[in-house]
């Protein structure tokens, strides 16, 4: 029994020192919450916590605050993500479905995230070796004009504009096309062999502008395949400066070089995943906390969706959040 208790006191330390960022004392712990017992037990609860390293009292005549143990305890007992309210739902479905493309969703989405948790949001760029080619389509535009545009299975549109060195014919221009097609779609970019496959496949009077076409595409696709993030609310992080021990100088820096942050996102379990404080493994993050969700195609996750903040945060509300725009952005990917 003092087990369970002990964790309740903890939840309620955790939850009272967020919302109110003051440290939380037993006799407060009895007077809001229903722990059943006298303050002298919960001190001796606390004691406890404490020796466990749990939580910390920040100066001598303080209540308690918790430490990134203490948060992660917390967050780890936390069975099950609480939904959105219906009218955040709502909120979320319909900016996201206003998008044109999805260039147009990423910015959306993390605009969005970043208002609904008034942290730092970012959304990373489905990775080339998780994501396929959906279709490929050549457009004769003249005689010696052709428009190369490729669609990937995440929605990314890239359109070029190629120069023959000889007129070509449309009806030669369509079955190269049924190649590129033949070879490349359902293929995750680091699978294709383009150039071996569909210039062998080509007629010879094709086969250099089957190479040209090739080439085009590759550098397309690795282009398209450097892991990149999109972020927003960097000035939320303002807000919270009273809960960095120092200043949020650090924490900027880390945000500046993204390779930091795709480095820690890639690290991150599947599903919805916390990292906290120390376990950041960067100087920079040690005293902020990051919550990230992956999201995907057809249940296949191709990348993740997150928001960073002081370790001192609504973990709940930021995991629903976080969850909850992820699912949006598979849903908008696979079509749902």
């Amino acid at each position: 029994m003092s087990g369970e208790r002990r964790t309740r006191v903890l939840d309620a330390i955790v939850r009272d020192y967020v919302s109110t960022r003051e440290p939380v004392g037993s006799r407060s712990l009895v007077e809001r919450h229903q722990l059943g017992v006298s303050p002298a037990t919960i001190r001796n609860d606390m004691a406890v916590l404490e020796e466990a390293g749990l939580i910390q009292q920040p100066h001598t005549s303080a209540g308690r605050i918790p430490t990134d143990h203490g948060y992660r305890s917390f967050v780890d007992s936390l069975h099950d993500i609480k939904p959105l309210s219906v009218p955040e739902r709502r909120a979320i479905e319909r900016l996201l479905e206003g998008a044109m493309d999805f260039d147009e969703v990423v910015a959306r989405a993390v605009r969005l995230l970043a208002n609904i948790t008034h942290q730092v949001a970012v959304v990373q760029y489905p990775s080339l070796k998780k994501v396929s080619l959906r279709h490929i389509e050549l457009i004769t535009a003249g005689e010696r004009h052709i428009i190369l545009v490729i669609i990937t299975e995440a929605g990314r549109v890239e359109q070029r504009t190629l120069m023959t060195s000889s007129p070509v014919k449309s009806e030669d221009v369509d079955e190269l096309a049924k190649v590129l097609n033949n070879e490349s779609v359902g293929k995750p970019g680091t699978d294709l062999d383009l150039s071996t496959n569909v210039v062998e496949a080509a007629p010879a009077h094709m086969r250099e502008l089957a190479q040209t076409v090739c080439d085009v595409i590759s550098g397309i696709l690795l282009a398209e395949g450097e892991d990149r993030i999109v972020m927003a609310g960097t000035a939320n992080l303002s807000r919270h400066s009273v809960d960095f021990a120092k200043t949020i100088s650090p924490v900027l820096e880390a945000l500046e070089e993204h390779v930091i942050l795709l480095r820690l996102l890639t690290r991150m379990r599947e599903g919805v995943s916390v990292s906290i404080g120390e376990e950041n493994k960067h100087e920079g993050l040690t005293e902020a906390s990051v919550v990230s969700s992956t999201y995907g195609v057809s249940d296949r996750s191709v990348a993740r969706v997150g928001v960073v903040g002081p370790t001192r945060m609504d973990y709940p509300g930021t995991m629903a959040a976080v969850y909850a725009v992820a699912e949006y952005l598979s849903d908008i990917l696979t079509g749902r």
